[in-house]
């Protein structure tokens, strides 16, 4: 039986990486030779570059009867004799010892985990095909903003399907905490955060006349390509600037209406929408609305009188097309919104805007709406990569990442991540938006799918589409039926006199779904995947025929209105040009991807990221057609085996944690955080109580005050003490003297600081007495497992990282999951959905445009919990702090531990203190960072919860060489600090001020540095035989300041 993860890697065209690998190995040696400064290096031997663990029965007792494809062996890195080593190193007798030192008795749970025995690898992908089998694949014609694709196969074989691409680190905005610094420039005296998070990118907040304005700077080059997806969207929409991704369609539309209300300076209280919008938009800007007392109004756009509002309107959100399929002339109506002082927001499709004046042209000031028919599955919902686009004045106020260009140290163009001050993690409860990720995975998917096709591509789909909708409506005509849609893209809207219920049966007789829009009205929308065939039989459909013989005329004049046709060319840039035959296309995915670090690399330490293995079994399924082409709105006997899983899912969910109740609608952790905190909202407001204050932690994740704040709630800091832990009195008494105002407090647990807070319940309790909820943050899940629990602790309600403890990859920046779990007398208020039912009976509004989230990506966690079982999932939870243990322990002896318990003891995280060597050398967190990538590692999360310091995560899936590779580092990387104690290197110039150290700084013909350059590429053993080249130096800042470029324009044209 050939193991999955080498039947998708060693078959797949990444098997030529040893040999592309040996060929550069020559290349530097000829390079290196030149300069005489190390001995040549030899081509790996790869049998010899890790320690690893084939897929053998040789580390398990069985019988003859047992299957040796056991999951929890293959996740958890540590083998056996490792992890007796590790204990001894930390001084422990066994794992129960550790765990009694590490966790207050008080919160263990006594009883495991009641859940099924852990199934085998092929045991798990035999019941999911089981389950999967009940989904039935229907040919949708539903539309509402999600219409099927053909993915092309290179793009999901050697993206979708590739750890190097979905392995990647998370969104960088989230936990970024800066460090503190004066500095000076030739331009400007800035007062600069300096902090690399994620990503190695390296942020600073200046002062100019801009304002405030947090960049973000980045050595990867896989931002490159969501580069292209900003440029395509500014392209077709025919706006400034774009942000990178977003959640989906309906939090693009809440965000957009939320800076409306912004720009409003929250003097303007009404929001208008046209009715004409998809209605799960709709309903989700009404949840987002309620918090601010905005005043939603729908309605006909064109028809309604907006004088009345005056100056309280603050915007109006149309569709273009419309959700009916219609194309609307909105030029006039836009100078009309402009008059009154509001704004207009676009929710408009990408493949209609290569035929349609793009929104920015008749005067729009926001674009969004959903790049999913760009070669991303349906998924049932997703996930898929939602876009916002804006005039320029709106650039410092855009929600999500924003990708910039820069240049490097050594003046070569370089990518940057530029945030601005409304980001949560600078201005916590003062920011506009609590967005910390995106879905940078599908993004680039999205762009890859552009790049790949190009703009006549595109556009021939787009013509393609067109025609096939125009010979539909020639034939539903002949019928005898009444389109409603005058001027149409790909959508219909067909009156059905007597009603439509027999022509929507007739359709789902013959596995076609279709739109009921009303009782006398079927929408039919066509895409990419729809053919000849498929066109014939649903004309049959309405002729109520089987044997009609459709006369589909080729002769199709465009039902786009003179006036509405796009004359303005787009996708001009080379990239959009030169990659169309699938060669060219899998060498420009192989370039970019080679200059990216990702988990096929190496551990990625970052602190309260946990970037654990995505194991190849659970992936296999999400791309599945039984579960990537299922709409989200598909009648729901076609869905059986979604509703086995997400049943499964969220009892196991309960389990794990507790609760009574979760919702899986949420799709990112930060929108789980927002829906806990309005499920207590309902909950107190239906008690008769109005509660508005929320306490949270200053060492709380930034995403917790601006969450809070979105729910309309005041936030009140509590202190901590100089250990990390609560100050207790601080607490007691803030919650006494909001008593008649506690809604709510927001803990970590364990703590943001990498502790079991002892004193944990004891702070619940303080809560409760007091009439508020406690919300627990899920970041720290993976530490909790199988050993307590958040009920136990005392939670009301707390969202979970999918994405983090549940193996969902992060995929660059997205996708995540974060659904929430809440204790009985909350489920009620779970939230619903507009098209399909959830949620409780007194449910909040939707958070998600699809009832799910992002469904699609489920059966990643569904699986890693069905294959780990309650067992396995209690000792992945038992070494990941084993291994977080044993790193404190042995890096102790160079470095400061910050913070541990009573017994010395960390949690799954802990965070060694920098501080002291600014004084002693100038050397800084960002400094050993930096290095940290010439050593071939991801940086560890820095100067996050405490500024100058790094956190490391290490989580249970590596080995104990692995952890020693990285120690090994950090130790080779404090003795090279100790060289600048001593005054053997000089400060301000030195092997890490100046790193990292790219194949450039090797090859030049002079080198003047203090040490050699062997010293700065190859300063372990190791790395003459596995070595991960930086592409790039340090970004220059204030070029990158002074010219914000967030497309891609010809470098020529920007460079002075």
């Amino acid at each position: 039986m050939l193991p999955r993860a080498f039947n998708r890697k060693l078959i797949a065209p990444s098997n030529i990486i040893s040999k592309k690998f040996s060929t550069s190995v020559t290349k530097i040696n000829q390079l290196i030779s030149k300069n005489n400064i190390l001995t040549r290096i030899q081509s790996p031997n790869l049998s010899k570059l890790n320690q690893i663990r084939c897929f053998s029965s040789s580390s398990q007792k069985c019988d003859a009867f047992s299957s040796l494809d056991t999951f929890p062996r293959r996740h958890n890195g540590p083998s056996s004799p490792e992890i007796k080593e590790m204990l001894d190193s930390i001084g422990v007798k066994d794992m129960d010892e550790l765990i009694s030192k590490t966790i207050s008795t008080n919160i263990l749970i006594k009883k495991p985990l009641s859940l099924e025995e852990g199934l085998t690898e092929s045991e798990l992908l035999k019941r999911i095909k089981s389950i999967a089998s009940k989904n039935k694949i229907y040919k949708s014609y539903i539309g509402m903003g999600y219409t099927d694709t053909i993915v092309p196969p290179v793009i999901l074989r050697n993206i979708l399907e590739s750890p190097a691409w979905y392995t990647q680190v998370s969104d960088p905005s989230f936990l970024i905490l800066f460090e503190i610094a004066a500095r000076k420039n030739f331009r400007t005296k800035e007062m600069t955060f300096v902090g690399l998070q994620r990503n190695f990118r390296l942020c600073t907040m200046q002062m100019n006349n801009l304002g405030l304005i947090v960049i973000v700077h980045d050595l990867r080059r896989r931002l490159e390509s969501l580069l292209n997806f900003q440029t395509m969207v500014t392209d077709l929409t025919g706006m400034n600037i774009s942000n990178a991704s977003l959640l989906d369609e309906g939090t693009a539309a809440s965000e957009a209406m939320f800076i409306t209300f912004s720009v409003g300076k929250r003097e303007r209280f009404t929001f208008f929408i046209d009715e004409k919008c998809h209605p799960q938009t709709i309903e989700c800007i009404k949840t987002r609305a309620e918090c601010f007392n905005i005043n939603i109004i729908v309605g006909d756009a064109l028809k309604f009188d907006f004088e009345p509002c005056g100056k309280d309107l603050c915007g109006v959100l149309i569709q273009y097309p419309t959700t009916d399929g219609s194309i609307l002339d909105y030029s006039s109506f836009t100078n009309k919104i402009h008059s009154l002082g509001g704004k207009v927001v676009c929710a408009t499709d990408l493949l209609a805007l290569t035929m349609l004046v793009p929104p920015g042209e008749w005067g729009a000031d926001i674009a969004i709406g959903n790049s999913q028919r760009f070669g991303v599955p349906l998924g049932y919902g997703g996930p898929h990569a939602a876009f916002f686009a804006c005039k320029e004045e709106y650039k410092r106020k855009i929600p999500g990442r924003l990708i910039g260009v820069s240049r490097d140290s050594f003046g070569n163009k370089a990518y940057r991540l530029a945030l601005q001050t409304r980001e949560q993690h600078i201005r916590r409860e003062k920011a506009t938006s609590n967005i910390c990720t995106s879905q940078a995975l599908l993004a680039n998917m999205a762009a890859m799918y552009c790049i790949y096709h190009g703009p006549k591509g595109i556009k021939a789909i787009a013509n393609r589409v067109h025609n096939l909708t125009k010979a539909l409506e020639a034939e539903i005509k002949k019928i005898g039926y009444k389109v409603k849609t005058e001027h149409f893209f790909d959508t219909l809207n067909i009156h059905i006199e007597g009603g439509c219920e027999q022509i929507y049966q007739k359709a789902l007789n013959e596995h076609i779904n279709l739109r009921k829009v009303d009782k006398n009205s079927i929408g039919i929308t066509l895409d990419e995947t729809t053919t000849k065939e498929d066109l014939e039989n649903l004309i049959r459909v309405f002729a109520n025929d089987s044997s009609y013989k459709p006369n589909l005329s080729e002769d199709c004049n465009s039902s786009i209105p003179d006036k509405l046709i796009r004359t303005t060319p787009f996708l001009q840039h080379s990239v959009f040009n030169s990659y169309h035959s699938e060669t060219k296309m899998l060498r420009y995915i192989y370039n970019l991807q080679s200059k990216d670090l990702s988990l096929v690399h190496s551990m990625i330490p970052l602190g309260s990221c946990t970037m654990k293995l995505n194991a190849t079994t659970e992936m296999i399924p999400i791309t599945w057609p039984e579960f990537a082409n299922i709409h989200p709105f598909a009648p729901t006997d076609q869905v059986g085996g979604y509703k086995i899983l997400l049943k499964e899912l969220e009892h196991d969910l309960a389990e794990i944690t507790g609760f009574d109740g979760v919702s899986l609608q949420p799709n990112s952790g930060a929108q789980g955080e927002y829906t806990g905190l309005r499920i207590i909202n309902a909950y107190h407001k239906s008690c008769g109580n109005k509660r508005d204050v929320c306490l949270i932690p200053v060492s709380a994740h930034g995403t917790n005050p601006a969450s809070a704040a979105m729910a309309g709630m005041s936030i009140v800091q509590i202190k901590c003490e100089k250990n990390g832990d609560l100050n207790m009195k601080d607490l007691e008494e803030k919650a006494i003297k909001y008593k008649d105002r506690l809604a709510v407090f927001m803990v970590t647990y364990p703590s943001t600081y990498g502790v079991f807070e002892t004193r944990v319940v004891e702070a619940c309790e303080i809560i409760h007495k007091n009439g508020g909820q406690v919300y627990m943050d899920g970041a720290n899940l993976n530490a909790q497992i199988g050993l307590c629990n958040p009920v136990t602790i005392g939670a009301d309600v707390c969202h979970l990282n999918l994405h983090k403890t549940f193996c969902i990859p992060h995929g660059g920046g997205g996708p995540g999951m974060g659904p929430v779990a809440v204790k009985s007398h909350l489920v009620p208020f779970l939230p619903s959905h507009p098209i399909v039912k959830t949620g409780g009976e007194k449910g909040i509004g939707p958070i998600a445009s699809a009832p799910y989230g992002s469904a699609d990506i489920l059966p990643i966690s569904w699986a890693y919990i069905k294959m780990m079982g309650g067992n396995g999932l209690k000792s992945a939870t038992q070494l990941a702090l084993l291994n977080a243990n044993y790193m404190a322990n042995r890096l102790s002896n160079h470095y400061k531990i910050l913070f541990t318990n009573q017994n010395g003891m960390c949690a799954h995280e802990f965070i060694i203190d920098l501080r002291p060597f600014k004084d002693s050398a100038d050397i800084q967190a960002i400094d050993v960072a930096k290095r940290l990538l010439d050593y071939g590692f991801h940086s560890p999360t820095m100067s996050w919860p405490v500024p100058n310091t790094i956190m490391i995560e290490p989580t249970e899936s590596e080995s104990k060489a692995e952890l020693d590779r990285f120690c090994d580092a950090l130790i080779a990387i404090r003795e090279e600090i100790s060289l600048i104690e001593k005054g053997i290197q000089p400060k301000g110039d030195n092997v890490l001020t100046n790193s990292p150290h790219p194949i450039q700084t090797l090859i030049q013909d002079t080198w003047e540095k203090a040490y050699t350059r062997e010293q700065a590429a190859f300063p372990l053993k190791y790395l003459t035989q596995q070595k991960f080249w930086p592409r790039v130096g340090r970004l220059d800042d204030t070029f990158g300041d002074l010219h914000l470029m967030c497309s891609c324009p010809p470098i020529e044209d920007w460079i002075e």
